[in-house]
């Protein structure tokens, strides 16, 4: 399980990594409102799984179920984002796509967890 918990914490990083750099395209008006809340989201997000790798069994599903809503909320961000035109088709492709593949897999280290 070590090698799954792993890689997931790599593909966090890689969805922040790649959040973050299509956020500093976002206009003034809104990179301090919409692009600094779905940044947050993600940092958080990493940082639930990066705590959830160290902690005791018992307090893992915790972080990981925090982990599952606030990714559910960059969802809609990046949704939004690319409703208001701040992301273009395949920028939002890919957000969405990476937001998905951490998820199927906190969903997957959820379901090991008893």
């Amino acid at each position: 399980m070590a090698q799954t918990n792993e890689t997931i914490l790599q593909k966090a990083y890689d969805l922040l990594k790649h959040g973050i750099l299509g956020l500093e395209q976002f206009p003034r008006k809104h990179k301090y409102t919409l692009a600094d809340r779905l940044q947050n989201n993600l940092s958080d997000v990493l940082e639930a799984l990066i705590e959830a790798y160290h902690v005791p069994a018992n307090r893992k599903r915790t972080l990981l179920e925090r982990a599952n809503i606030l990714l559910e909320q960059s969802r809609h961000y990046c949704r939004l984002c690319y409703e208001l035109g701040l992301f273009n088709s395949i920028k939002y492709e890919d957000l969405a796509r990476r937001l998905n593949e951490v998820g199927r897999m906190n969903g997957g280290w959820l379901k090991t967890i008893a």
